[in-house]
């Protein structure tokens, strides 16, 4: 009797966006649905590199990525290495050329193809390189392996009909695609019952959600629908286009308890002449009046932001500009980046580039200037009583510091101590907050109130599986509502009680 051939196993890693996190997941999903088992000993059969072509130096990193990876491929017959997302398909054969010892490269049109792909370059021993130039099928028919018992991804749409000059993202994604709004609840529905309390519902644009079926009110009909779902707490989105949002999402926000008070809002630029020039169809004074009626209607709202610094033609007026109206807009935080051409955009070929010293010394400005807005906004925050929804892995110092941390509603990361109590991730605590930093804050006074979630009981099953104990008994652990005689989570390592 022939001896059964082990499972093979996978490891995926991701750069770039959020729209990559969830990717990611979906390529998880198809990988397992096809027989493959994550890997847990850091020797993966297969590794799957979910590529970014919009960060700096996306390229040199992937290329670096899989010069470490060719020596494992020397030395482990039937190691293969895929390489998919953005940076595939904008590079398609350039990748193999390059890496000759990769296996596999598909866009991001056909993710579900992977496992195909895999067998089929075993088979044939040989590179094979899948890209379309639309989608196979949406996204979200396709299985998905979550990273999170108590949050998930759900996109709304793909790819984007915006033209702005800098980016690449509408070659690489293809026009927009809306799901219709059936088919976003009943799987926001499907992540409830599974036990997530928040959701953050995604797309390249997201209030320009509906236009494709002729409803151009249909995202903040979305946002309302959500909040109406029992046992979701916690509702995101990212991202809008300032051109596209609409009062009618401000009333939405404000008027669903579950969406929470959180804003990311991309302003790229300060300037209207190079807003102009980017081809982003708002200027300075809209964006700034979307602000107000935000905080008008939403007066804890934390709204965050994109910023470009160095853009083609910038000169040191528009930098100043650009100084200005982050003063004025008072974000939580912002990811600032120096510009870098992206070979297929309209700015690639822009006249004026601006030196890299010069980008440079204008990009440590603004990112102290942001820092100091950042420390004073998280400052007003101080004495405040939030509730954290508690997660894994983000407090980089937590054994250390006998912290754990979560997100509050805001979405400011928030490291608490948890003294007697033992919340699991997935579970809400109550704190206060009691030091401030300019990316987190600090709540050292205890945990006032511990409440056991759906979401931390999924945590403890999900625990269990991996270790073959048996699960605590969940009903008892999610009506318990207190520190006490809850259930401890299994294997998580960054819990500690007392100071």
């Amino acid at each position: 009797m022939s001896a059964i051939a082990p499972q093979r196993t996978y490891e995926v890693k991701t750069f770039g966006c959020q729209m990559n996190v969830h990717d990611s997941e979906r390529m998880r999903g198809s990988l397992e649905d096809a027989g493959y088992v994550e890997a847990v000993d850091g020797a993966p059969d297969v590794v799957v590199i979910n590529t970014c072509a919009v960060r700096e130096n996306a390229d040199t990193k992937l290329y670096g990525h899989l010069g470490h990876l060719a020596r494992t491929k020397r030395e482990r017959p039937g190691f293969q290495i895929a390489v998919g997302g953005c940076l595939a398909q904008k590079d398609r054969a350039t990748i193999v050329e390059r890496a000759p010892w990769v296996d596999v490269v598909f866009g991001t049109h056909n993710m579900g193809s992977l496992p195909t792909l895999l067998e089929r370059s075993r088979h044939n021993d040989e590179a094979q390189v899948e890209i379309l130039e639309s989608l196979e099928v949406f996204p979200s028919t396709l299985p998905t392996k979550r990273e999170s018992t108590y949050a998930g991804w759900v996109s709304i749409s793909v790819g984007c009909n915006n033209t702005c000059t800098f980016c690449i993202v509408p070659s690489l994604r293809g026009k927009e695609r809306d799901r219709r709004p059936g088919e976003v609840l009943a799987e926001v529905q499907a992540l409830v019952d599974d036990g997530a309390l928040e959701v953050t519902l995604l797309g390249q644009n997201v209030n320009s959600y509906g236009v494709e079926f002729g409803d151009r009110l249909a995202f903040g009909k979305l946002l309302r629908a959500a909040g109406a779902i029992d046992g979701l707490e916690r509702i995101r989105f990212t991202s809008p286009h300032p051109a596209a949002f609409t009062d009618d999402v401000i009333e939405a926000m404000a008027e669903t308890p579950a969406v929470m008070p959180q804003l990311h809002m991309p302003l790229q630029s300060g300037s209207d002449r190079v807003l102009r020039a980017m081809r982003r169809s708002y200027r300075s004074s809209r964006f700034l009046g979307i602000l107000d009626r935000v905080r008008d209607r939403i007066p804890h709202a934390a709204i965050t932001t994109d910023l470009i610094v160095g853009f083609p033609g910038e000169t040191d007026e528009d930098f100043e500009d650009t100084l200005r109206v982050v003063e004025a807009s008072r974000f939580a935080s912002a990811f600032t980046f120096q510009y870098s051409i992206r070979p297929g955009t309209p700015a690639a070929t822009m006249p004026d580039q601006v030196p890299k010293e010069v980008v440079q010394e204008r990009f440590e400005r603004l990112v102290a200037l942001q820092d100091r807005i950042s420390a004073e906004e998280n400052e007003r925050q101080v004495g405040r009583t939030v509730e954290v929804l508690v997660s894994v892995g983000e407090g980089k110092k937590d054994a250390e510091t006998h912290r754990l941390s979560g997100r509050a509603e805001d979405n400011r990361l928030v490291h608490f101590a948890p003294g007697d109590a033992a919340p699991r991730p997935g579970d809400v605590v109550t704190v206060e907050i009691t030091r401030a930093a300019p990316f987190h804050l600090l709540a050292d006074a205890g945990v006032q109130h511990l409440r056991r979630t759906r979401s931390g009981d999924a945590w403890d099953r999900a625990q269990a599986d991996s270790c073959a104990v048996p699960a605590p008994d969940a009903t008892s652990a999610s009506q318990g509502g207190a520190a006490q005689g809850g259930a401890v989570s299994l294997g998580l390592p960054t819990i500690r009680v007392g100071a």
